[in-house]
């Protein structure tokens, strides 16, 4: 099992829009996530900053990492870019963590 941890923005004023569009995850944005290897992803808000923390684990980063290319997560993206601080393909704009102390 992998850990990821990163970190995202969301624009300014997006807080309960962002809380809103996550309470009704798409299921099959769900059903994705679980066929790429996803499993206790949490996502965390500093509300002073408008910055997500977002953690899970994976079973393979590089099987997680083909979810980029199905059409439900382009979907996705092009429904949240309008929130968050996004790349030109709609990705969020992301900062990966590393991991420096686990306590198992």
């Amino acid at each position: 099992m992998e850990r990821i941890a990163c970190i995202m923005y969301l624009l300014p004023g997006n807080q309960f829009e962002y809380h809103k569009r996550h309470n009704q995850l798409w299921s099959d944005m769900k059903q994705a996530l679980k066929e790429h290897g996803a499993s206790n992803y949490s996502i965390f808000l500093d509300q002073e900053s408008d910055t997500l923390f977002a953690y899970l684990e994976v079973e393979s980063q590089a099987d997680f990492d083909k979810i980029a290319e199905t059409d439900i997560c382009k979907k996705w993206w092009a429904y949240m870019a309008p929130i968050m601080k996004s790349n030109p393909d709609n990705s969020p704009v992301t900062k990966n963590l590393k991991q420096v102390f686990y306590l198992p």
